[in-house]
């Protein structure tokens, strides 16, 4: 489903700003049909690259990218894919039902499915009875599930879900939570970028940690955690795993 081999991506110098900086360094990592990859680091490890590189915003400087079997994402390509970016801006006139008819008419669906997977998504999601109101006037966690849907609508085989958990209570976490696992026992492929460890460790088997660029590990969870565990200290959590590899780092 999603395939980055030998991946490099570099920002260039800015006049009077930024100097170059080197993004992704000989990235590889694959997500498979059906499985669920946790992509995670720190602020400025690359994951944001990724994520644009993936839906085809911006291209590698040297490596492949390939995604649905494709090289380089088009439009066409988007139309299977679901994508849940961090920051969702709406045009603040819109409904939340406009908004899903505009997504689903961008895939090509017909109205009455649109209709129809509007009203069960929704449901699910517990916006139902707000879904003729404005989305300016939505919450921050209204809007995360407004999103959420527009991201389902279509059904896609590849979901993208940047920090989906962001502005959920916890209640509303455990929600999405549960729809996770539920599109994954349906047999989508995800992607799921997020700081919440604990989060990616509930919902994925397998993890890519980046790091200044580096791809540091591309592995399942269970073996990540056995290879920074000690015999003072069995079963370490993936936050304990984590901090051990990238603290271990050596450039």
């Amino acid at each position: 489903m999603i395939q980055f081999s030998k991946v490099h991506k570099t920002y260039p110098k800015q006049i009077n700003r930024s100097p170059a900086h080197h993004a992704l360094k000989d990235v590889s990592f694959t997500l498979r049909k059906g499985q669920t990859l946790g992509l995670i680091g720190q602020n400025g490890a690359g994951k944001s690259t990724s994520i644009r590189l993936i839906m085809g915003y911006m291209s590698a400087d040297e490596g492949q990218v390939i995604v649905l079997q494709n090289r380089n994402a088009s439009p066409a390509t988007r139309r299977h894919i679901g994508y849940l970016p961090e920051t969702s801006t709406f045009p603040p006139n819109l409904t939340c039902m406009e908004l899903l008819r505009f997504a689903g008419r961008c895939c090509d669906m017909p109205g009455k499915l649109i209709a129809q997977r509007s009203e069960a998504l929704l449901a699910q999601l517990g916006i139902y009875d707000a879904r003729n109101r404005r989305l300016s006037e939505y919450s921050k966690g209204m809007q995360q599930r407004a999103s959420f849907a527009a991201a389902l609508i279509h059904d896609p085989e590849l979901l993208i879900l940047d920090e989906p958990m962001s502005g959920l209570d916890p209640i509303g976490r455990a929600e999405i939570i549960a729809l996770i696992h539920e599109l994954r026992e349906q047999g989508k492929s995800i992607l799921f970028c997020s700081h919440l460890l604990d989060d990616v460790e509930r919902i994925t088997d397998n993890v890519a940690i980046l790091h200044q660029g580096h791809l540091l590990y591309d592995g399942s969870i269970s073996d990540l955690c056995a290879q920074q565990s000690t015999k003072e200290e069995e079963g370490v959590s993936l936050q304990d795993a984590f901090v051990s590899v990238v603290k271990g780092y050596q450039p």
